[in-house]
């Protein structure tokens, strides 16, 4: 999907990445993952920009591909890293505080 990336001029898209596209078993729908960095507002304005662009990108995707009909494209919001990253900072927080269990439990012994 590199027309979303070079051949749409909309400065609201310059943190847009697709990171993946499935195609329906009917090849008449495709769902295109995009990455988008900012604040909620600034992926919200994203997000409507890629919409209002969907019909221009199908046209280009059937003239790069040579396809009589493109497939229906659908922007969905990637969040795997905002959720892997979530995940990582739930894990550091459970380390911590085992860390901080640990070294109480040998002040303890240490006392006693």
């Amino acid at each position: 999907m590199e027309i979303v990336g070079y051949e749409l001029e909309d400065p609201r898209l310059l943190s847009c990445t697709v990171t993946d596209v499935v195609l329906a078993e009917n090849l008449r729908d495709a769902k295109v993952f995009v990455l988008v960095e900012g604040t909620e507002a600034e992926i919200k304005e994203a997000m409507k920009a890629l919409h209002r662009a969907a019909t221009f990108v199908k046209q280009q995707v059937a003239l790069n591909l040579n396809l009589r009909n493109a497939p229906h494209l659908h922007f969905m919001r990637d969040t795997v890293e905002e959720k892997a990253a979530r995940i990582a900072e739930l894990l550091g927080e459970i380390a911590q505080g085992e860390n901080s269990k640990e070294r109480t439990k040998d002040e303890g012994s240490l006392e006693g």
